[in-house]
């Protein structure tokens, strides 16, 4: 069977190595419109975050040859003859087919506005388009991207990469991403993509693009405009079906080339499969069904079919899926919207926190029909199989909204509960019975071996979380010892990783990645091996090599704010200030206008500073002897104290002293998540030690020593270590702790967590720390002095380093001017952000 695939994207290569895979012997011929081989349109993004255009390639060039597929790039074909069953390409190649294979694809939808061909305006759609948008970016300030579904978002996060921070993104319908999600979850949505600087404009419709030759601005129908450099249009997509039309094969009256469910057009020797496709009135625009419809083609095509019958069809796809944009999670499954009489919804607001949780169930409460989620999405993969396979609901199905300290023993008895043939990757067609096979069968140990084995989590990705705890789940059936890998990049877990950098004295990311790792990193080993860099060297976290990988704060070395600006907080041990260091955080904070609040972790902090004022900031700071507060990074934050026996009438020692001795030794402590401590002068505990993961309580005979405590959302009390110690025996507890607690500890885990999850618990734990059960006691105090004593301020070392200094400006070729977009209003004498939903 001679079989002609005309269009070279992603479906199209997933129809040829499904073929092969399967063991098809057939001549296969695929002719590419573009130049390069197929490549992943769904990580087309990360181009702009560091990717080359061939780390997105499906499959080197090479592959096709070793395939024996003959593949014509840069060679579209311009005409079907299906009578003689032949295809014309541009070129002139023709080529004879006994079945011809439509995986044309769409095309980015170009809406008739008046001024569309002027210069600065482009497509986001190829790698061609993002390489001319690359080019053109060095000469842009401010951006404009039309459209406000995921492609829009996602062109959005683009501009964000090449350093473009003041984009806009405008859409025609009242909210973001109107296919995904309803009003309430795009306003929850909005509100954090404003808060990382971009600008939302929902029902706008454009109605010209001025300019003379360049864009100049974009105009609406309501009669506001919007001046700018560059307009990206990700406005949706058409699907391609030019060719089809041409040839006399049916086509929807919207487009699309009208298929049955075994995929057949109205050629019986003529299939389509991907986004060209309409199937029951349906373009789908995402990559799991058209993965699923070369499945279903390719199975059907080992059969010698058509002469044979059919063995699989297409009879639709769940569009759920689950997405990351720019930093915030959002997913949807089952039917969303869906409000009937035989429905209930229940829907859960969390503004502080920022998450919306909407759920759609059934009259009766037993069966999830559908929902939305924004922010926290780590129910999502449950919640997708509970409503697929029609797994009943809790008894109040609320539950199934509130996450606690059952959820991971729920969520592993639901997976038990899952049918062996509960589809988890929907991309790749993959079964739990697959993955739990993988695992118990072929030793598949990792989530890497188990993407390798059975491709499951190579599309989306969204399937991951739940791929991972089916393999552990089925481990632990097994007896097999489980290995907490970082990732797919790094087959060692964190501690491992520790050790290996200390052994090997690997000090950039790339130099570990080269060592120990494989391909370009992710941001899940990123921070983490910066983390681990930072802690165990002590360097500079923003010297040559390790400043890309750091996290979006520490590169910067402050916070983020809403509206884009960023926060200055410098150290105050122990709470304590002198009245001339009063005067300089006023004047600072006068000079740069910048709101100014103490805290409750006894600082003074400063909001509102622009990213290129921040290194004129500490300069003054660091010479009147302040240093970095280090609240940017995954450190020790404060020590905070009481007054102590200095004033107070109940106090047994002096608090502050200690609180100051203490910060001073473990301030800059990288460690897998931030660190709180406290020291209270008598047992009132007026500096709420036992809120800390480490807090020291004034006793008659010394100091009482709590451990893994901490507030915030899941508040968890400190435990008692150790009783009645002298100041250096707390010390050496301390610096045990600590080590033993960086060296052990999962990324992201505060101690509380930690602790939480230790076998032993926290008799364990005092026997590691205070009996040295591990012998580990005289190493670690070594390691703690050894920090100490090499202690440094990254901002003395950013504002004294050229190199450095440079990178905090908001324009590359204007590096002294400010961001433009950045607003105030007043509030009680200083200034704010303005609320953008709450306009006065």
């Amino acid at each position: 069977m001679r079989i002609v695939i005309i269009g070279n994207g992603m479906a199209s290569f997933k129809l040829c190595e499904k073929l092969r895979t399967k063991g098809s012997k057939y001549a296969i011929t695929v002719f590419g419109e573009e130049n390069q081989p197929a490549y992943d349109r769904v990580h087309l993004s990360e181009f702009f975050s560091g990717r080359k255009a061939d780390d997105l390639f499906m499959a080197p060039k090479s592959w096709y040859h070793e395939n024996d597929i003959q593949l014509h790039l840069g060679d579209p074909v311009k005409s079907i003859d299906r009578l003689s069953k032949k295809v014309h390409s541009f070129s002139g190649e023709t080529v004879t087919y006994d079945n011809l294979i439509l995986a044309t694809g769409s095309a980015a939808f170009i809406p008739p506005v008046p001024g569309i061909e002027k210069q600065g305006v482009f497509l986001y759609r190829t790698i061609e388009d993002l390489e001319m948008i690359r080019s053109y970016s060095a000469k842009v300030k401010n951006a404009v991207v039309m459209g406000g579904g995921l492609l829009g978002l996602e062109a959005a996060k683009a501009m964000l990469d090449l350093g473009i921070k003041n984009t806009h993104v405008i859409e025609f319908a009242n909210r973001l991403m109107p296919r995904q999600l309803d009003i309430e979850g795009a306003g929850l949505l909005k509100n954090k993509l404003s808060e990382l600087g971009l600008h939302i404009h929902h029902s706008k419709n454009t109605v010209n693009i001025s300019g003379e030759e360049k864009i100049h601005a974009v105009e609406f129908a309501d009669g506001s405009f919007l001046e700018t450099d560059m307009l990206v249009i990700s406005a949706g997509i058409r699907p391609r079906d030019e060719l089809a039309h041409q040839s006399g094969l049916a086509v929807g009256p919207r487009g699309g080339i009208i298929i049955n469910d075994i995929l057949q057009t109205s050629d019986p020797s003529i299939y389509a499969i991907g986004e060209c496709a309409l199937h029951n009135k349906m373009i789908y625009g995402l990559v799991a069904p058209a993965y699923e419809m070369a499945e279903v083609l390719s199975a059907n095509l080992m059969v010698n079919f058509p002469e044979a019958t059919a063995v699989k069809t297409f009879t639709g796809f769940d569009m759920s899926t689950k997405l990351k944009l720019i930093g915030v999670d959002v997913a949807s499954f089952g039917d969303p919207f869906i409000e009937n009489e035989n429905t209930r919804t229940i829907a859960v607001t969390d503004k502080l926190k920022g998450n919306y949780k909407r759920i759609n169930i059934s009259a009766d409460g037993k069966q999830l029909l559908g929902g939305i989620l924004v922010g926290d999405t780590t129910q999502y993969n449950m919640m997708l199989q509970t409503c697929r396979n029609k797994m009943l609901l809790p008894a109040d199905p609320m539950d199934i909204l509130h996450k606690n300290t059952d959820q991971k023993k729920s969520d592993n008895a639901g997976i038990t509960a899952l049918p062996e043939d509960a589809l988890i990757c929907s991309c790749e067609s993959v079964t739990k019975a697959g993955i739990c096979q993988a695992v118990s069968e072929q030793n598949c140990n990792t989530v890497d071996a188990i993407k390798k084995c059975t491709k499951a989590g190579t599309g989306c990705g969204g399937c991951v979380p739940m791929i991972k705890d089916l393999m552990v789940h089925t481990m632990k059936e097994k007896g097999i010892y489980i290995r907490n890998v970082v990732c797919e990049h790094f087959q060692y877990s964190r501690q491992e990783l520790f050790d290996l950098i200390k052994i090997q004295q690997t000090k950039t990311f790339n130099e570990v990645l080269d060592t120990f790792g494989k391909g370009d990193g992710c941001e899940v080993c990123k921070p983490l091996v910066s983390s681990l860099i930072a802690s165990i060297w002590n360097e500079m976290i923003l010297r040559k090599g390790n400043d890309s990988s750091q996290d979006s704060n520490d590169r910067f070395l402050a916070n983020i704010q809403k509206g884009g600006t960023y926060s200055v907080v410098p150290r105050i041990p122990g709470g304590e200030i002198t009245p001339d260091k009063l005067i300089v955080i006023g004047e600072v904070a006068k000079k740069y206008n910048l709101y100014t609040k103490i805290t409750g972790a006894q600082r003074i902090d400063m909001f509102g500073a622009h990213v290129s004022d921040l290194p004129n900031i500490w300069t003054e700071l660091i010479s009147a002897g302040f240093e970095s507060g280090h609240a940017y990074g995954k450190a020790l934050r404060t020590v905070k104290s009481c007054v102590g026996s200095t004033w107070c009438r109940f106090g047994l020692h002096d608090s502050v002293s200690y609180a100051i001795r203490i910060e001073e030794r473990y301030r800059g402590f990288r460690a897998p998540h931030k660190i709180k401590s406290a020291v209270s002068g008598c047992i009132r505990e007026c500096a709420e030690a036992q809120s800390k993961d480490f807090g020291i309580i004034a006793t008659e005979k010394g100091w009482n020593l709590y451990v893994c405590g901490n507030g915030g959302s899941k508040p968890q009390h400190a435990q008692l270590l150790a009783t009645d110690l002298d100041s250096d025996t707390c010390i050496k507890y301390i610096d045990r702790f600590l080590m033993f607690y960086l060296k052990t500890a999962d990324p992201l885990n505060r101690t509380a967590t930690w602790l939480n999850k230790m076998e032993g618990g926290i008799e364990y734990l005092r026997n590691v720390v205070v009996n040295d059960s591990l012998g580990m006691a005289e190493e670690w105090e070594a390691a703690m002095q050894h920090f100490a004593d090499s202690y440094a301020c990254e901002w003395k070392a950013a504002i004294e380093t050229p190199e450095i200094r440079k990178r905090f400006s908001h324009f590359i070729n204007a590096p002294e001017e400010k961001d433009p977009s950045v607003q105030f209003e007043e509030m009680r004498g200083q200034k704010k952000v303005p609320d953008w939903n709450n306009p006065k």
